[in-house]
């Protein structure tokens, strides 16, 4: 079944969201979530989707990037990226335990707030540790845009936006993020948004 995927303005998106406990976790409600999300996720399509942007507010999201997302981007633009096919997972009850190295800057988006990208400086390397729809503890070290996602959506799960970090002069629809964006490097981009805002 595919959920709702709610919009900036709601209020479940602006608050903490809840840990589960264990029994929560291996219970069928949260499997069929997970799912649902799933399901919501591949539909959107997405690279990663929040419980909170279903309107529950747990500390869950779900992750995958498949290779047929990469086709729009050249071979340049995914290793600029660092960006590789990630296979489906869970992520509960997520924190960072350690950001290492440069801060990137990426056009970035978010299945709630459709329509519209804007700059995001992250972590270019990340650890995260989580439990999976098991109750397992996990561990990932995490470069690229694989540790973009897990920022973005570990974000949702504190009640951050992607917007709340953005470089605001680079916000754009994703019309225009095609038309005029699509194939010139972050620096490019900030380099002639910083030419224009000076005339």
């Amino acid at each position: 079944m595919r959920l709702q995927i709610i919009q900036a303005g709601e209020e479940v998106l602006r608050v903490p969201a809840r840990a589960l406990t264990r029994e929560e976790i291996l219970s069928d409600k949260t499997r069929e979530l997970i799912e649902h999300m799933r399901e919501t996720m591949r539909h959107a399509p997405g690279v990663g989707l929040a419980a909170p942007q279903v309107g529950i507010s747990l500390q869950l999201a779900v992750i995958e990037d498949r290779p047929e997302y990469h086709k729009r981007l050249t071979s340049e633009q995914l290793a600029e990226r660092e960006r590789r096919p990630i296979p489906f997972h869970v992520i509960i009850n997520p924190r960072v335990v350690s950001s290492e190295g440069a801060h990137l800057d990426f056009f970035e988006g978010c299945l709630s707030v459709s329509g519209y990208s804007a700059m995001v400086s992250r972590a270019r390397s990340v650890t995260v540790e989580y439990l999976d729809e098991f109750g397992e503890t996990k561990r990932v070290d995490a470069v690229g845009w694989y540790a973009r996602i897990l920022q973005h959506e570990i974000d949702h799960l504190a009640g951050i936006l992607y917007v709340d970090r953005m470089e605001a002069r680079t916000l754009t629809t994703l019309e225009n993020m095609e038309r005029w964006w699509k194939d010139v490097s972050p620096s490019e981009v900030q380099s002639r948004l910083k030419v224009r805002a000076q005339r």
